[in-house]
């Protein structure tokens, strides 16, 4: 982990010098009233919570030093004043010593537990390859907290028989039910997608493994719990690619120019998870995707982020500006940026996006 120093900008480094000098200076001016002490003593316990040890410790001795030349020059030194004066100093030194020790041993168990979360991510939800036969490919996922790397969005991408497969996914909830359900989710996409022969048996396949795994689970959770996904296959040879709705947001193509339209569902399905209403799954919708164009895949972190007027980013209106693209990678760059400037801020929600890039056997 990099010293705190280095995490600030500059003049936090510079702040608890200017204390002490603003401190010192007030004292020398009014030597009786002890005006600059609590300047002195907030130049101490911040630069033990903000700087490194090595910075703290120097701000520690420029504090004592500084108040023995004042004592040393009014003729304190040696009084009950003088030594008042100097333990206050002391405690304040050692004061900011000991809060930079637990603020430094927080960091390392932030470190430590961050370092784990990141390795379940990349289990969890690995990278997807650059390139997938005619397909490029690009993904990102981004917390609506920078400290939690683990979420209910997913994605993947699996190579078949059929084609090309691909899943979106927003698993209902937070916490570590929601990593498991992810986790239950993709481990059942690459098993069932080399086996199903369209799309409604592969979401039935999806199903039948969460419904198994969620018979253990408390009867209001599995009321309570549901998973929005998109699955689109691209046949091979063809280009074309098919898309079956578990009411997610449609996906989003983008032309070879600055044009960008959604794929909306003619028939959006349910849920995953909701399979014991007994309602049957529409059909797979086919639509053309030629050489060149862009298949933009996202969760609802992205269609439900919201400007400081409560107004949902669309990502048609963002992105058609912002094109042409030349890949995966630029789109997903541009959305990225494009959603932090809507929202100005921290955003409610997760943000899964993967982009699939129609590309020419030698393109």
């Amino acid at each position: 982990m990099a010293p705190r120093s280095a995490q600030w900008p500059p003049y936090v480094r510079v702040a608890p010098w200017l204390l002490i000098v603003g401190g010192l200076v007030w004292n020398a001016l009014e030597p009786t009233a002890y005006w600059g002490d609590p300047l002195l003593a907030a130049a101490a316990v911040l630069a033990g919570a903000l700087l490194t040890l090595r910075d703290t410790v120097a701000v520690a001795v420029a504090n004592v030093t500084g108040i023995l030349l004042l004592s040393a020059q009014d003729g304190s030194i040696g009084t009950r004043a003088g030594y008042l004066e100097l333990f206050n100093t002391l405690f304040a030194a050692l004061l900011g010593v000991g809060v930079n020790r637990v603020v430094s041993r927080h960091g390392r168990r932030l470190a430590r537990v961050r370092s784990v979360a990141e390795a379940a991510q990349r289990a969890v939800l690995p990278a997807p390859p650059g390139r997938v036969g005619e397909l490029e490919v690009a993904a990102c996922y981004r917390a609506a907290q920078d400290e939690a790397l683990i979420g209910g969005d997913a994605y993947a991408l699996q190579a078949t028989p059929y084609g090309v497969r691909v899943l979106i996914a927003d698993v209902r909830g937070k916490g570590l039910h929601a990593v498991g359900a992810v986790s239950v989710l993709l481990g059942a996409f690459r098993e069932e997608s080399h086996r199903a022969p369209d799309l409604v048996v592969l979401a039935d396949g999806l199903e039948r493994s969460l419904t198994r795994e969620s018979a253990q689970l408390s009867e209001e959770v599995r009321l309570e719990g549901f998973i929005t996904a998109l699955l689109v296959e691209f046949p091979p040879g063809e280009a074309l690619a098919r898309t079956l709705d578990c009411g997610h947001p449609g996906p989003y193509l983008l032309g070879g120019g600055p044009t960008v339209c959604r794929w909306d569902a003619a028939d959006p399905g349910l849920p995953l998870g909701m399979g014991a209403l007994g309602v049957a799954r529409p059909e797979p919708e086919t639509r053309a995707f030629p050489p060149g164009c862009t298949l933009l895949l996202v969760t609802d972190g992205v269609t439900e982020a919201r400007n400081s007027a409560g107004e949902f980013y669309d990502p048609v209106l963002g992105l058609a500006p912002l094109g042409p693209f030349a890949g995966p990678g630029e789109v997903l760059d541009a959305l990225v940026a494009d959603v932090a400037r809507w929202t100005g801020g921290p955003r409610d929600d997760d943000m899964a996006v993967l982009a699939v890039t129609s590309r020419t056997a030698t393109g």
